[in-house]
């Protein structure tokens, strides 16, 4: 079986906020002082780059204008309108009252998980709550058409949601070139700090995009370049 080709594009839902980049920037001084956890600056992610991935695509050219299409013709408020007229099978974790603004939806933050081990990780992420349990339904609702046009392969993995906070593939070795190596951290300590750090809370969901894999520098950021985009 050939191996999979890299993937070049992804389905997300784009986060930003004031309040996310203070708490962003309060965690990054605390953890990479001197007196913090010994995270390097590198690892930490820029503001611009949070989202929540949906899913990847392996795009041509051609491919990437049939996602973008595809993604236009998605109707992300009719979608929470229908998940709304259903009684939720998911339990919501977010106790605070719903936020929602003419048919949005807004979510919260909190705590700091890893993919792996605490004592042996490279990737520290923040899971979303939303108060009406809807968000995962949601995305799953998303991302289903680009699953049945063979635009995103179904890798048989149950979506995790999560908000990249910390990853080590972004550490810098000598020369300013990516460490042969990734980075492992013994993240308890820091996981046991932050477990219950508010990132942002009630927080609108304003988009849907197709995005480019590979961050670019902008204005002394990180964001990564938008194919295509609709708002929710």
């Amino acid at each position: 079986m050939p191996p999979r080709p890299n993937p070049t594009h992804f389905l997300s839902l784009q986060l930003a906020s004031a309040q996310l980049t203070k708490s962003l920037a309060t965690f990054r001084a605390d953890v990479t002082g001197a007196n913090g956890f010994g995270v390097p600056e590198d690892a930490v992610r820029p503001p611009g780059t949070l989202h929540l991935t949906l899913g990847v695509m392996s795009l041509k050219q051609e491919g990437v204008s049939q996602a973008v299409d595809l993604l236009n013709t998605l109707k992300p408020r009719e979608i929470l309108s229908q998940l709304r007229a259903v009684p939720s099978s998911v339990p919501s974790t977010d106790n605070s009252p719903s936020r929602s603004t003419a048919g949005g939806l807004s979510i919260s933050l909190r705590g700091l998980h890893s993919m792996t081990s605490a004592s042996k990780t490279s990737v520290l992420y923040a899971p979303p709550t939303d108060a009406e349990g809807i968000l995962y339904k949601l995305c799953e609702e998303l991302r289903q058409p680009f699953r049945e046009t063979g635009l995103m392969e179904d890798d048989g993995r149950p979506l995790l949601l999560h908000a990249t906070i910390v990853n080590t593939i972004y550490v810098r070795g000598r020369g300013g070139a990516r460490r042969k190596e990734r980075l492992m951290l013994d993240a308890r300590d820091l996981m046991s700090k932050y477990e219950d750090y508010v990132w942002v809370e009630d927080m609108p969901v304003c988009r849907v995009a197709v995005c480019k894999m590979g961050a670019k520098k902008v204005d002394g950021d990180e964001v990564y370049e938008v194919e295509g985009e609709i708002e929710i």
